[in-house]
């Protein structure tokens, strides 16, 4: 059942939470072993639906009453491991909740469990972690996307309808993309990272997965608003999020010429034909813009994550932050904590970011990667003078097998190619399942202006109704 459905008959006496939760875990517990979604599941999640059912029963109207939910193991629960999938975080139980998990549980929700990702959210494929890789519900050969394909996984495989991830250069609508959910990145400010283990912290944000346009602005809305322990949240109202396909009538789509080129598969290119002719009969125009510096924003956006995370990732020294290795003297210990305590994808940014940052490379490297950072979002903004959103692939093609791309870093960094500029910009972006190639589910891009993030699900409700949510579907694990 989808979570509005869900919270509509909690709140109105029809279903008890406990048994919702109930069948949840009954669920990840018949099922999970195949696709590996969860590091964890809460143990304090029945007793969590009960006070949910309390407070129903003692007149609460709760927004996601008893709904399930998925969180990404980045995101810190007080009393419930968090680990990032490192070695280095292994048995570490957090003294408070990351301020979007609070909000999650004063609507109502229950946190289910914590899932799967990539390595401290570094990865495109969620094969970087400690604890294994997880599966794509669609087809376990192959990968659920990451670094928050746990998260995917775990509403594409009928978990959960709701979903925690964050997003530092696509690790939520890419991971949606190749798993048939709708993911969603807000406006850099609008959810508080307070609480968000940091990995490039100009560039990450909290994200929501769903299987409905409805689902997702539903969490989305809970989730947004001013944070005052996080310095970089925004003040600006929260945003409807009507998810009205009435609004999106009339409204003006930029074609990017330049993510339309060589490197998408026949499939995404049908998807994007199919998307346009369906809406272009509702009133919905569509134009080709240029943004020419994008052709640099997978080298910037390599360039600044990674100078970032090796700013971040210091605190993990055995001392201060992280499980400590023994040693002889104090550079023994740095040295052999760090050693067994990172995996190899995390110590390949590390290493990068140092050199990027290192005296005498600084300017020729991060110095030009904030430079073309600048120069992409003043051609974005240039671009929504003239459309209100733009439309590209959220990835050139459907998901790739396991292991298909370990060998070679470069090869898997492009999963990311129609991703990052949009997190280089700071911009609300929207990935929805819009048609499949071989059996696999394909998505299509939405970017907004900032702020705009209304228009975006205004377009997906639109694309849904047009479609009667033809590629809204559960994987078929069953």
């Amino acid at each position: 059942m989808d979570a509005v459905s869900l919270a509509r008959q909690v709140n109105d006496g029809k279903l008890d939470p406990r048994d919702v939760v109930h069948d949840s875990l009954a669920r990840i517990q018949r099922l999970d072993s195949r696709v590996r979604a969860f590091l964890r599941t809460n143990p304090q999640a029945e007793s969590e639906a009960e006070r949910v059912g309390r407070r129903v029963q003692e007149g609460g109207s709760l927004p996601l009453a008893g709904v399930p939910v998925a969180v990404k193991d980045n995101l810190v629960t007080r009393g419930l491991e968090t680990t990032c999938a490192s070695a280095i975080l292994e048995g570490f139980l957090p003294p408070y909740d990351a301020t979007v998990i609070s909000r999650l549980r004063a609507a109502g929700a229950v946190i289910i469990g914590k899932t799967n990702l990539d390595e401290f959210a570094m990865g495109s494929s969620t094969e970087y972690s400690h604890y294994g890789a997880t599966r794509n519900p669609w087809d376990l050969d192959r990968v659920p996307g990451g670094s928050s394909g746990g998260s995917a996984a775990a509403v594409a495989a009928g978990f959960v309808p709701v979903a925690l991830g964050s997003d530092t250069g696509g690790s939520v609508r890419q991971p949606a993309a190749f798993t048939g959910t709708l993911g969603f990145k807000p406006t850099y400010g609008r959810i508080s990272r307070y609480g968000l283990v940091a990995f490039a912290s100009s560039l990450d944000q909290v994200g929501t997965f769903a299987r409905s346009t409805a689902d997702l602005a539903l969490i989305s809305r809970v989730l947004m608003g001013h944070d005052p322990a996080d310095a970089t949240s925004l003040q600006e109202a929260v945003p409807e999020l009507a998810a009205d396909p009435v609004s999106a009538r009339g409204l003006k789509i930029g074609l990017v010429r330049e993510t339309l080129s060589e490197g998408n598969s026949d499939g995404v290119l049908d998807a994007i034909d199919r998307f346009r002719k369906l809406l272009e009969t509702e009133g919905v125009r569509f134009v080709e813009v240029s943004l020419p510096s994008l052709r640099y924003a997978l080298a910037a956006y390599y360039l600044v994550a990674t100078a970032e995370a090796s700013s971040n990732l210091a605190r993990y020294d055995g001392v201060h932050y992280g499980k400590r290795e023994a040693a002889g003297d104090v550079g023994g210990l740095l040295q052999q904590t760090r050693e067994k305590g990172f995996g190899p994808e995390v110590k390949r940014r590390i290493l990068m970011g140092t050199f990027a940052l290192s005296s005498g490379y600084y300017d020729a490297y991060y110095g030009r990667a904030l430079r073309a950072r600048r120069r992409l979002a003043l051609e974005f903004a240039q671009a929504f003078a003239e459309v209100d959103l733009l439309l590209t692939p959220t990835t050139p093609t459907p998901a790739f097998p396991l292991a298909s791309r370990l060998a070679d870093p470069m090869e898997m960094y492009l999963s990311d190619v129609d991703t990052v500029a949009v997190n280089l910009a700071g911009l609300p972006a929207l990935s929805l399942p819009a048609g499949f190639e071989a059996g696999l589910p394909l998505g299509l891009q939405l970017i907004a202006p900032a702020l705009m993030e209304d228009r975006l699900f205004d377009i997906a409700a639109l694309f849904e109704e047009v479609t009667e949510g033809a590629y809204l579907q559960l994987a078929p694990l069953d």
